[in-house]
């Protein structure tokens, strides 16, 4: 029960805390081992410093990597990736899956990432990008209130790629961090984007009726700012993470004429038998 306490107070610090000081305080957490792995030779030319890491578990350059290759797994898996396809990597941080993405997409194949933060796309363009050049990364300066302090309001972004470019789209743990109308304009903006058929690939926190109250009382990681059809764990952090029903979330698809593929529920809501995914993951495609 301490234990759970504790991580509910730390929570709350750091949503309390403006997106330049999460920053600041990663980075001074980490500089000890950082500089360690950096005078030991523990590291890997493409794989951040854990206190340059802001999604997802700061982790040591071998655990990084096998978090990127379970990602592209999946992709592999869900979507039918192939080496020869166009792909566009929302949310695509400081690298984990691009890393992976390198050694399978060939010369023919084109990566398109964006991302909020600048610090990442910089990362990824001095790293990855200059040894792959069908790899490209570009910054985008949107408002978010877990990541950023910029102006641009994501429900109001269009995607800079043409129309029908991708045969597939994916993202890891971007829509956790996203606001329902700001989520409405991606489902849109990856309708224009995907060719006809193709597929796309998200993560999210989603629940039924029969899990709602057990997201909102869970003591390590709940949701307890109920909404209609979605829940959020900090109001005053909107983006810190977003629960959606299920119904809502299909609701959603079928306005930007997008199908619900399949959905594959997470172990974030209790027992890991036979998951294979924290999130839940959601695979949906563009109609005709």
């Amino acid at each position: 029960m301490k234990f759970m306490i504790k991580k509910q107070t730390l929570r709350s610090f750091w949503y309390s805390l403006t997106s330049n000081q999460r920053f600041i305080v990663r980075k001074l957490y980490y500089y000890p081992i950082d500089l360690y792995d950096r005078l030991t030779g523990n590291y890997h030319k493409y794989v951040p410093p854990r206190g340059y890491i802001y999604t997802g578990s700061p982790a040591s350059y071998n655990d990084y990597l096998k978090q990127g290759e379970q990602q592209l797994g999946l992709l592999k898996s869900e979507i039918d990736l192939h080496p020869n396809d166009s792909v566009l990597d929302i949310g695509s941080g400081i690298g984990r899956t691009a890393i992976a993405l390198t050694s399978y997409l060939n010369e023919s194949a084109s990566y398109e990432g964006f991302d909020v933060v600048k610090l990442g796309v910089k990362w990824c363009n001095s790293k990855i990008k200059k040894d792959f050049q069908n790899f490209n990364f570009k910054y985008i300066p949107l408002f978010n209130d877990l990541y950023n302090e910029a102006n641009l309001k994501a429900s109001e972004f269009n995607f800079p790629y043409k129309m029908n470019n991708f045969d597939k789209v994916f993202s890891f743990s971007v829509f956790t961090h996203m606001q329902i109308d700001e989520i409405q304009n991606y489902f849109s903006e990856i309708h224009k984007v995907l060719k006809p058929n193709g597929i796309a690939f998200s993560t999210f926190f989603l629940y039924d009726d029969s899990a709602e109250d057990f997201i909102g009382t869970n003591k390590q990681f709940n949701f307890t700012i109920k909404n209609e059809g979605y829940s959020l764990m900090n109001n005053k952090v909107k983006s810190a993470n977003i629960a959606i029903h299920k119904d809502k979330l299909n609701a959603m698809l079928e306005i930007e004429n997008l199908t619900l593929i399949k959905i594959i529920d997470g172990f974030w809501k209790g027992s890991k038998d036979n998951k294979i995914e924290y999130q839940d993951i959601v695979i949906f495609k563009k109609k005709g």
